[in-house]
């Protein structure tokens, strides 16, 4: 649940925003959690380097979401895969999914947050988008639109569990 203090304002949107991208990188790092456990040998370091590059973005919403007087959303203690990832096939398409759906969160928070937050989320939809391509093979014309995010059931990367 997202907590702000004081009376809703002009940052109320980002906000709304920036605690959609935590969850969503909370559940990434989860993912890839997944993904290292099944991927092959070959691609690894291409989950490693992507694991560890959430975990970052995580923390810096985090701290953004602190910034703008929140308190940053807990990640879940376990979140339902979109499908069973039994093999490495399942682990690249896995990892493909999480990067297309962060690519999603990280569109709305373009068009929420303002300055410097703008540019960093513009910058983590851009490496999201790179990472789908990698992970996928295929490319889309503009990545996180809601048009392409139509065609999956949610903007978060993953469902966490209850």
């Amino acid at each position: 649940m997202s907590t702000t203090t004081g009376t809703p304002g002009p940052g109320t949107a980002e906000l709304t925003a920036l605690q959609a991208a935590l969850r969503a990188e909370h559940a990434a790092v989860y993912g890839y959690g997944v993904v290292g456990g099944r991927i092959e040998q070959a691609r690894r370091e291409d989950a490693r380097a992507a694991y560890d590059a959430h975990r970052a973005r995580r923390d810096e919403l985090a701290r953004a979401v602190r910034d703008l007087g929140g308190t940053p959303d807990p990640a879940a203690a376990g979140y339902a895969l979109p499908f069973p990832v039994t093999d490495s096939a399942a682990a690249v398409r896995l990892a493909a999914e999480l990067e297309e759906r962060l690519a999603g969160v990280y569109s709305d928070l373009v068009r929420a947050a303002t300055g410097s937050r703008r540019g960093s989320a513009a910058g983590a939809l851009r490496e999201a988008a790179v990472r789908a391509v990698r992970w996928s093979g295929e490319s889309v014309a503009f990545p996180g639109l809601a048009e392409r995010a139509a065609a999956t059931p949610s903007a978060s990367a993953t469902t966490p569990r209850t």
